[in-house]
């Protein structure tokens, strides 16, 4: 077996499982998870009637490329979302459809890190654990950056040690984030790209709550959009990941794409020809109309910042937390040990939330998930409302 295999961690949600298993809620009390970033708003129409469409036709093997339409409509709606010149975005050789962003940056890691080398791969800590999974079995060592409230919850650029970033062959970001929700700005972006010229490794940005956000006017950058602004045309060294689960309520589909760089697209798309992993032809032809359209996202949006006004500050007040400005999450500190008040949450109400630990690893200055919860507000308006209540209680009892 790969000895690789040996180094990764059990899943945040296997974590969760066992914990469970050992509890009994109450039979009378309806559960209510608000643990998987799982959107349960309706998928819509426009996608379901493509997907039915599409599907009468499956006599054909994908490629690793993608349709001309999909590629297309990626690239289309990149410079429309992010405000990028037109036609600069090349469906040609900067774009690669992907089966869900989650294969993408797994295997993205493999695809780029040189193994001959020393090499580390640096990621946010708490983090989307693909990025560690990907990192370890392209035998690099993951390298942990702390994201805490006194840094607005991201990265400190400049606690990293030199010695770090001249061993980085990859840097993971994701804006805005997974569990915090916090939003790099124009400028942290610009740092970045600087700093990766200066080190010469590369960007993977997962930027897949990029359409998840609360104030309307102010959707949150990209980082193609920096790469433009700082002269980079052929977003050099950078790739950044979007999905449609997200954006369009569709995690079953597993649709993505990811985009940069030509000359990384070209070796990630040779390694993905190998790799059996294509995008079946009836969901490319369904995630066409998708990125066309952006009226259902805007709609999608209202639930989540209706969700935010009520649900949100009433969780908010409870656990002392300041409200995020994009994704879906809350991110918290708890008023004991998070791991028991997951239990204790799940026995007593019936309700799931993922302690903050399962997502991070200890660190020389302790494990930033710590005392911390993630609650995911996927759920439908009244499913949260109700559970809004019930967190307010058990928090009042503690």
């Amino acid at each position: 077996m790969n000895p690789d295999l040996g180094k990764l961690f059990s899943y945040p949600f296997t974590r969760l499982d066992q914990l469970k298993a050992r509890l009994q809620p109450p039979a009378d009390v309806q559960h209510i998870s608000l643990a998987i970033g799982e959107p349960r708003h309706a998928a819509p129409q426009l996608v379901l009637d493509a997907l039915a469409k599409a599907s009468r036709d499956l006599g054909s093997y994908p490629q690793a490329g993608g349709i001309a339409q999909l590629r297309e409509a990626c690239c289309r709606w990149l410079e429309r979302r992010f405000g990028l010149n037109v036609a600069s975005v090349d469906p040609d050789t900067m774009v690669l459809p992907l089966s869900g962003t989650r294969e993408g940056l797994f295997a993205f890691a493999q695809a780029v890190v040189d193994r001959g080398r020393d090499a580390a791969v640096l990621m946010p800590n708490p983090f989307y654990q693909i990025y560690e999974g990907g990192a370890l079995m392209a035998g690099a060592e993951p390298i942990y950056l702390n994201t805490l409230a006194e840094n607005n919850f991201l990265p400190d650029l400049d606690a990293v040690p030199e010695t770090a970033w001249k061993r980085c062959q990859l840097l993971y970001t994701c804006s805005p984030g997974n569990p915090t929700g916090a939003v790099m700005d124009l400028n942290y972006l610009h740092r970045l790209l600087d700093i990766a010229d200066r080190y010469d490794f590369i960007i993977a940005a997962d930027e897949c709550y990029a359409e998840i956000y609360l104030d309307e006017k102010n959707p949150p950058p990209g980082l193609l959009q920096a790469c433009q602004q700082s002269g980079r045309t052929q977003f050099e060294k950078c790739a950044v990941f979007h999905s449609l689960s997200k954006r369009s309520n569709v995690p079953g589909m597993r649709s993505g794409f990811v985009a940069g760089d030509p000359e990384i697209i070209k070796k990630f798309r040779l390694y993905r020809s190998y790799h059996g992993c294509a995008m079946p032809v009836h969901h490319q032809l369904a995630s066409v109309s998708a990125w066309n359209d952006d009226a259902h996202v805007i709609a999608n949006r209202s639930l989540y910042r209706e969700k935010f006004a009520t649900t949100g500050q009433r969780i908010a007040k409870a656990l002392q937390l300041d409200m995020p400005t994009a994704a879906f999450y809350l991110w918290g500190a708890t008023p004991i040990d998070d791991e028991s008040f997951t239990a204790r949450l799940y026995s007593e109400h019936n309700i799931t939330v993922l302690p903050g630990s399962y997502l991070a690893r200890d660190t020389v200055s302790g494990n930033p998930g710590k005392n911390m919860v993630r609650i995911s507000l996927v759920a439908d308006v009244s499913e949260c409302a109700e559970a809004a209540e019930r967190i307010v209680q058990f928090v009042q009892s503690l």
